[in-house]
């Protein structure tokens, strides 16, 4: 479980195609506090270090990772925003999040405000795939709040720490990013669903 609050950006050294899986090697200001099994976001997708090399660590991702998130895309050089698992003793500063990515979006805009960033993302609409003005939302494991919501996208607003301290810097008009709805939302829109009565006929 994690929160959305990222603690460093990790910079891809080395990427190995194993088969149908991606392994990693990454390089963090945090790795001689990592341990092998142990849990990290990367982008909001949750892997397992498996190995650790001096100041860099490695983790796979399996196939149906790599289908579902912006994974499949990692290249050397590229940029990660990072957040260790939450640790039940400290302050949730973010909201929870899984760590579990539901499913990749589009940057469609970007607005300079002189002195914040306004981003427009956008999604194929699903059951579950829910966002709330004033709601939360996980982008590339970043915890934000959603502003001008639409049943297929939204708007947030990037104040410039989050921008310089995050990967949203980087992005380009038409990059995709890893989403991760609101747990609780989900669960209310299940329940929803169950609660429906079944068309005529079936």
């Amino acid at each position: 479980m994690f929160t959305g609050i990222v603690e460093a950006l990790g910079e891809i050294l080395e990427r190995r195609n194993e088969g149908g899986n991606a392994s990693f090697l990454l390089k963090c200001p945090f790795t001689d506090e990592l341990k092998v099994d142990q849990s990290v976001s990367h982008n909001g997708v949750c892997l397992t270090v498996t190995q650790i090399e001096g100041e860099a660590y490695w983790v796979t991702a399996v196939h149906e990772t790599l289908l579902k998130t912006n994974l499949a895309k990692w290249e050397k050089g590229d940029l990660v925003n990072l957040e260790r698992c939450l640790q039940w003793n400290g302050r949730l500063d973010g909201h929870l999040v899984q760590g579990h990515v539901d499913t990749t979006a589009h940057l469609s805009s970007v607005a300079d405000e002189n002195g914040s960033w306004r981003l427009r993302f956008t999604y194929k609409s699903a059951p579950g795939f829910i966002t709330v003005e004033k709601g939360s939302v996980c982008v590339n494991g970043v915890s934000l709040t959603v502003i001008n919501s639409t049943d297929d996208s939204f708007e947030v607003a990037i104040i410039p720490f989050t921008w310089e301290h995050t990967n949203f810097h980087r992005l380009q008009q038409g990059d995709g990013v890893n989403l991760e709805f609101d747990i609780l939302g989900k669960y209310i829109a299940r329940l929803y669903a169950q609660g429906q009565p079944k068309p005529t006929g079936q």
